[in-house]
């Protein structure tokens, strides 16, 4: 939108062609997401404080916790939405298919949370939106963006499979292309989902995670780059980076308000939209499994729900105290800043493994 205008004056104002620069406007994407969410989130925690839009805590966790949480509000990922939103639209190329991919998949699954928010707080309890319901509304977005994208971009590699470490290690998936994308967005948008119970918890990693695919999306899309660390080259997706900088940008500023003790929740509104559309990131630019690396504490979270869930069921017994596994910690009395600082440490060695692969082929 203002990237189009700004770079037409460039004929007549050198000094615009600056626009021109990928990097640049990825700068800017960070900066005017960081400052919307900075301006609108005081009068939106204000907003929902006066009209009780306030988050349902789960009662079968530690008392403190309980106690501490109780009347905070929720939907915060509104604060994060509305910023990445415009700020994509401020600075990508609207011509990209890509960046409309992403943005579509980014506001369905924050409808899709949205709807589940707002059945929590009517119900006046954490039972939002039956699981079915929510996992048939992931399911649908999820083939939505694959249809997107398979009849409306020029992807040549879109279901292929690379490896990280072995620059000749390619799969072609064939069929199974579809089941295989579509479990990655939905177990991306529920593990986010599932970290997202302490405060500030899950705002870090999907920064961190947001970051590195920035630099990753830049990489992919430049001829050079890709061909110096044998990755595959993939036209167009380098402006995805300006929509992974509106994230890093929102999320920092909404830190800023979730930093324990929270002011507000992300809630599903926030997490699933998040976790969905670093998921598609993935997809586009073929670093699926780069993201279970970068990503590996929301796998880490994920897997010890799954892990708690089996063993119930077959032995009656749990191994965890709670889970999700940050819920373990909790149970066991480390304090909430102890958990959540030890976690983003976790995160930030991950990203920086991830990021390694990149070289390491």
């Amino acid at each position: 939108m203002l990237y189009s205008l700004l770079l037409s004056l460039s004929e007549t104002y050198p000094g615009f062609f600056v626009f021109k620069f990928l990097t640049f406007r990825t700068g800017l994407s960070v900066g005017t997401s960081l400052i919307i969410s900075f301006l609108i989130g005081g009068p939106l925690i204000r907003s929902f404080s006066n009209n009780q839009i306030t988050g349902q805590i789960r009662r079968d966790g530690p008392i403190d916790h309980i106690i501490k949480k109780t009347g905070t509000p929720t939907m915060g990922g509104i604060i994060i939405i509305i910023s990445m939103t415009i700020s994509t639209l401020l600075w990508s190329d609207l011509n990209n298919i890509f960046i409309w991919t992403l943005i579509f998949i980014s506001l369905a699954l924050a409808l899709l949370g949205f709807i589940d928010d707002y059945l929590k707080i009517k119900k006046k309890n954490s039972q939002g939106l039956n699981s079915k319901f929510k996992f048939l509304g992931q399911l649908l977005v999820g083939i939505l963006t694959i249809l997107i994208l398979i009849n409306f971009s020029d992807h040549e590699y879109l279901d292929k499979l690379y490896f990280p470490f072995f620059k000749n290690l390619i799969i072609d998936l064939g069929i199974f292309f579809i089941p295989f994308v579509l479990f990655v967005i939905i177990g991306a948008s529920n593990a986010v989902n599932l970290t997202d119970g302490l405060d500030g918890l899950a705002t870090v990693p999907v920064m961190l995670v947001a970051l590195s695919f920035t630099l990753i999306c830049y990489l992919v899309g430049n001829v050079i780059f890709s061909d110096y660390l044998y990755i595959q080259f993939i036209p167009g997706v380098g402006e995805i980076s300006v929509f992974c900088g509106s994230i890093v940008g929102s999320c920092l500023g909404f830190l800023w308000y979730n930093a324990p003790p929270a002011k507000i929740f992300m809630g599903d509104t926030g997490s699933l939209s998040l976790g969905g559309s670093l998921a598609a990131v993935a997809v586009i630019v073929k670093h699926e499994i780069v993201l279970a690396i970068i990503g590996g504490l929301f796998v880490l979270e994920t897997v010890s729900v799954i892990i708690q869930v089996i063993s119930f069921k077959l032995t009656g017994k749990r191994v965890f105290m709670m889970a999700p596994i940050h819920h373990h910690f909790e149970k066991k009395g480390w304090p909430e800043s102890t958990i959540v600082i030890r976690f983003w440490i976790i995160a930030i060695i991950l990203a920086l493994i991830g990021l390694a692969t990149l070289k390491l082929r």
